[in-house]
Formats: structure tokens, C-alpha cells, sequence
């Protein structure tokens, strides 16, 4: 059988399809809205290995109107003829049986994203229909699913020119908690298998809302790092290197900017490993030991980890022939060896890089040795914090009204804006589970501070205290003492203004919170109209206007300019009361896009803020001026 041959014979079976409908989440993590986009990612990665192989370089994503999608690549076909030992198609077969694929042997497959060999097969158990069309040899065939069972066998409908695979599946709502596909969250994941894959052309199309993006980059991870640090202002050229050894191939793409954040990801065979694993701690390992033993040439200094990742943007993708992921949705890499791999490349290569280019390692160096000072300062700064009482684990800031219940799970605090409102807030809660932290004026922006400049102000330090659960390098998300975190601001310019610079903070320094789901915002009513005794709210100006012309004359309108005008009665039924109340649960969907929004609207560079600004400036619905 020649290299590029891909038949029946191809694919091994290692188990049925059972139980997968009684414990999905054993697939494909959950069956919320995670284990209802990893469908889509099974399917596509399918594609990818046979990019990876060398047979694909265009793959759509469709999301359709009734909530299917359809996932088509110009890849070899999945194999049409009958499996020589179990006597049914090859398409029937990978469809059907769980762990049956042709990514056990490395013959058809070195490398694979799916090797467990479940994915298609899942996606199949967990649709209510699945309908496959594989064009292969000038031939088009069709087979449809229904919850896992085949419908008829594969049978030819007609010819076709190109060749290829096209799954169209609706997931089953038997199975899943929502239908609603984000298209936010798969452009996401489509992104960075584009940037993953030199050269490979991918594009996501929503009818419902006619919304599309197209990604193909042929630089690769280079072009990701830029991406990355598009607006940004990096120290130099991106530092890029890809190594072999034992069959493992290692890629890595690096750059410094000016900020004191860090943004690493890591990819094994495509997969985003979003928990890290030995690769990580590998790189880690060799990036700190290798900018110390640099700078012990010049100065008598120790850099720590955290130093030497202070504006640091990496990405770095691993090749496995046989990857050990901890689960099926392969959030972390479990390869002992990769450690080790990993470790020496990086610090041979980046070695012989910085030989080569004492400039460049000058500027790394700089920016770390000034990473250790601040930290030095933070470490002061959090001394004497604690000292005043300030950071104390057990003593909480006076300004919080704590709430009676003492299990996380059941608490609520609520971070508002201004004493005023605070005061409602404070009169109309329920005591036994919301606790009130009134904030005065607008917070410092962390996106141009250090850790040490943030222990010098007040209102971020009494968020820390109220939390519980620590900033930095003592960071513990499992000490939270609320799980429910609410910010409620005014709904005018300066509390969004607020609000940003709340989320900013939460995003760079307690992104955990956000991964957790326990950040929401609040969202208190524009109007009061009244006519009569009969009493309304409404949160935008679109309902204000259906609402008078349904009520006529005679009703009486009052616009809040702030929560501070609301008595605690008002506040409790329209923002606080968690049968009446709406709230918004913030989302961690895509964590490179919401790097980028940060750094336009808080950082800074003005261009891109002003740009940013112009082009969204028609999605404003309120502003007072």
C-alpha cells in the first residue's frame, strides 16, 4: 500500500460504541456548552490530521440556523470500501465503532490530534442525525445517523470532481443543556489551528447572522507571537526555532513586549493543552536557567521564573507520535520524557540565539533584571500592607458588609460603584448570603502597573482582602470566600469606564476567577416608568419606546444617571433580587481576543484605542455626555 492510499484496510477497531450516550461526559467533558463545542473540534480535527498528513488544505465550518453544523475538508475521503475483516464500509465503521481509526500504526497517520480514535465516533453517538458525504475516486456517496445507529448503508448518489468529506450532525437535545453554538468560541479554536497549520485555509460561515471569518497564515507560530503582540510594543524580532528529536518535533516562537504580563500557550499535535503539562514546565525550566546563566555572565543577580516571563508572548507546539493526554478533551499533556525534550532544545537553541545576538539578549535581559527589582518592591509593598492589617487573611476591610452564610458556593459579593449606592445596596440586600463592597472613584489601570504599584492602592487592596483568595505568585482560586462576584456600576460612561478597569484587573491578575465562572455584572434598569399605580422598569432605550407607545399618554418617565438615585426597595427588585434580577456571567471565550481588547483599551498605545473606538462606535446604546 502506497504512502498516500487511505482505505478500509487502513483502520482498526478497538471497541463498540457503548455507554457513550449514558456518560457523555466521560467524551467530551460536560454537556453544557464545552462538551457541545468539543463536537465540533472532534470533527474538524479529523480534518487536520489529514492536513498533517499532507492531504488537505482547506477546511469550512458551517453553523446552521437549526442548530447543526457541518464541517467540510478536501482531505482524501474517509474510506468507502468494505472493511475487509468486519464486512461494512469504512465510513460506517469509523462512524459506528468507538476507537476505530487509521491513527494506531503510524502508517496512515504520524502524527494526529485525535488518536484516541473516539471523536467522529462520539459526535455520531451524541446527534440526533449525522448525515456524511465522502467524494472520493470521481464517486460520491452518502450515509445518514440517527443517535449513533446507521439509517441504510453507504451507497453512491452520483460523481463529483473534487474530493473530500462533508458531516453535517445536529447535536441531540436529549444529550445537551443548549443548542446555541458560539461563533466567538469556535473562530477561536479555527484560529489557532490556522496559525498551527502553515498554510492551511480555514473558514467559519453563521447563517445565522451572516457573520464569517477566513484564517490562513503562513508564517505559522511565527505569525501567532505577532499576532499576539499586535498591539503591543515588542523589544524585538520574534525568536523562533523548531528542533527533531526522537521523532518528536519541537516548535517554538517567542517575543518580549513592554508589558508585565505574560502569554504562553501550548499545543501538542494542534491539541491547545490549556492546563500545560510537561512541556510547559519544560519550557519554563529552560527559558529561567537560560537568561540566569546569561546575566551571571555580566551581573550577580538571581532571576526567578516569574521574572524572565514578565512581557514574555511564547507559543509553543509539540508533535508526538504518541501523546499522553490526561482525558479525552486533552487539557493536559502527561508525556514524562517531553520534559526533558523540551528543556534541552529550548535552552540549546536559545543559547546559541542569544551568542549570536548580544543585542537582542541585552534587551531580554534588561526587562528581566527590571522584573526582579519591581518584584522586590511588590514583595516590600506587600510586607507593609500586611503590617497595617491590609492582605490579612484573617481580618477583613471595614468598608465590606459581609454577608451571614460561610460556604463560598452559596455567597454573593457585590463590588459597587460609589458610597451612595453602596449605602442601597447595603439597606436593601438579603443579609444571609450578599455581602457589599462599596468602591470610591475609579481603580488603578493594572494594564500599565506592576505588582508593587497595585499594593499601593487602596481600593484594589481591599478587593484582594474581601476575596480571600490572594493576588500573584499566593494566588488560590479554591480560597475564594465568594463565588459569585458582581460588579454594578452606573450605566453611564464613567461606570463602564469602572467596569473595564474591574474587569482588567480580574482578567490579568485573577484570570482564575473568570475560568471559574464566579464574575458577573449587573445590570440595573435606564427607566422607571410609571402610569397609574402600575410601576415598570426597562434596561434600554429600544424598550422604552415600545413601552410608551403601548401605555400611551399620561406615563411618567425617569431616567436613572445613577444606581445612587435608587432607594434600596427599587435597587433590591431590579438589580439585586435573584428572581427578578438580570445578571451577566463573564465568559473566558477566548482568551487571545479578550488580550488583545484589554491591551487596545487600557494600554498605551492611542491608535489603536482610537481605531477600536471608530469602528464600534454605532454599537453604543447609552452614553451621557
Amino acid at each position: 500500500m502506497s504512502a498516500d492510499e487511505y482505505t478500509s484496510g487502513s483502520i482498526q477497531v478497538l471497541g463498540g460504541l457503548s455507554a457513550v450516550r449514558k456518560r457523555p461526559g466521560m467524551y467530551i467533558g460536560s454537556t453544557g456548552l464545552v462538551g457541545l463545542h468539543h463536537l465540533v473540534y472532534e470533527a474538524v480535527d479529523n480534518s487536520i490530521d489529514e492536513a498533517l498528513a499532507g492531504f488537505c488544505d482547506k477546511i469550512t465550518v458551517m453553523i446552521h440556523k437549526n442548530s447543526s453544523i457541518t464541517v467540510k475538508d478536501n482531505g482524501r475521503g474517509i474510506p468507502t470500501e468494505i472493511h475487509p475483516k468486519f464486512g461494512i464500509s469504512g465510513v460506517e465503521l469509523v462512524m459506528t465503532k468507538l476507537h476505530a481509526g487509521g491513527k494506531f500504526d503510524k502508517k496512515t497517520y504520524k502524527v494526529s490530534g485525535g488518536l484516541h480514535g473516539v471523536g467522529i465516533s462520539v459526535v455520531n453517538a451524541l446527534s440526533k442525525k449525522l448525515l456524511v458525504k465522502v467524494c472520493k475516486n470521481g464517486k460520491l456517496f452518502e450515509q445518514e445517523f440517527e443517535r449513533g445507529a446507521s439509517l441504510y448503508p453507504l451507497k453512491e448518489i452520483g460523481s463529483c470532481e473534487e474530493r473530500g468529506t462533508t458531516i453535517t450532525f445536529y447535536p441531540d437535545e436529549q444529550i445537551f443543556e443548549t443548542l446555541e453554538f458560539n461563533f466567538t468560541t469556535l473562530s477561536s479554536r479555527l484560529r489557532e489551528i490556522a496559525f498551527l497549520t502553515k498554510g492551511i485555509h480555514i473558514e467559519i460561515l453563521d447563517e445565522r447572522d451572516n457573520n464569517s471569518h477566513t484564517f490562513k497564515y503562513d508564517g505559522g507560530i511565527k505569525s501567532f507571537v505577532k499576532f499576539l503582540n499586535k498591539n503591543k510594543n515588542p523589544l524585538h524580532e520574534v525568536i523562533y526555532f523548531e528542533k527533531e528529536k526522537n521523532d518528536n518535533i519541537v516548535e517554538v516562537a517567542l517575543e518580549y513586549n513592554d508589558s508585565y504580563q505574560e502569554n504562553i500557550f501550548t499545543f501538542v499535535n494542534n491539541i491547545n493543552t490549556i492546563e500545560g503539562g510537561t512541556h510547559l514546565i519544560g519550557f519554563k525550566t529552560a527559558i529561567t536557567r537560560t537568561i540566569n546563566n546569561y546575566v551571571q555572565k555580566k551581573e550577580d543577580i538571581k532571576l526567578s521564573s516569574e521574572d524572565v516571563r514578565e512581557g514574555l508572548t511564547a507559543v509553543i507546539s509539540l508533535k508526538i507520535a504518541e501523546p499522553q493526554f490526561e482525558g479525552q478533551t486533552k487539557a493536559k499533556l502527561g508525556n514524562s520524557e517531553m520534559k526533558g525534550i523540551v528543556d534541552s532544545i529550548v535552552s540549546s537553541q536559545l543559547s546559541s540565539y542569544f551568542e549570536e545576538n548580544p543585542s537582542v539578549a541585552r534587551v531580554v535581559v534588561d526587562k528581566c533584571i527590571n522584573a526582579a527589582k519591581a518584584r522586590d518592591a511588590a514583595r516590600k509593598a506587600r510586607e507593609l500592607t500586611r503590617r497595617k492589617g491590609i492582605l490579612n487573611s484573617h481580618s477583613l476591610p471595614g468598608k465590606l458588609s459581609d454577608c451571614q452564610e460561610k460556604d463560598p458556593s452559596k455567597c454573593e459579593l457585590y463590588l459597587v460603584e460609589g458610597d451612595s449606592a453602596g449605602g442601597s445596596a447595603k439597606s436593601g440586600r438579603d443579609r444571609k448570603f450578599q455581602a457589599i463592597l462599596p468602591l470610591r472613584g475609579k481603580i488603578l489601570n493594572v494594564e500599565k502597573a506592576r505588582l508593587n504599584k497595585i499594593f499601593e492602592n487602596e481600593e484594589i487592596t481591599t478587593i484582594i482582602t474581601a476575596l480571600g483568595c490572594g493576588i500573584g505568585d499566593e494566588f488560590n482560586v479554591e480560597k475564594a470566600r465568594y463565588h459569585k462576584i458582581i460588579i454594578m456600576t452606573d450605566a453611564d460612561v464613567d461606570g463602564a469606564h469602572i467596569r473595564t478597569l474591574l474587569l482588567t484587573f480580574f482578567f490579568r491578575y485573577m484570570r482564575p476567577l473568570l475560568e471559574s465562572g464566579y464574575l458577573y455584572i449587573a445590570q440595573p434598569p435606564l427607566f422607571r416608568l410609571k402610569k397609574g399605580n402600575a410601576v415598570q422598569y426597562l434596561y434600554n432605550e429600544a424598550e422604552l419606546s415600545t413601552k410608551i407607545k403601548e401605555l400611551g399618554e399620561n406615563v411618567g418617565v425617569q431616567r436613572y444617571k445613577g444606581l445612587g438615585e435608587m432607594n434600596p426597595k427599587q435597587l433590591w427588585e431590579t438589580t439585586m433580587d435573584p428572581s427578578r434580577r438580570s445578571i451577566l456571567k463573564v465568559m473566558m471565550e477566548d482568551a487571545v481576543e479578550a488580550d488583545k481588547i484589554f491591551t487596545i483599551l487600557m494600554g498605551d498605545e492611542v491608535l489603536p484605542r482610537r481605531n477600536f473606538i471608530e469602528a464600534h462606535a454605532h454599537e453604543v446604546v447609552n452614553l451621557d455626555i
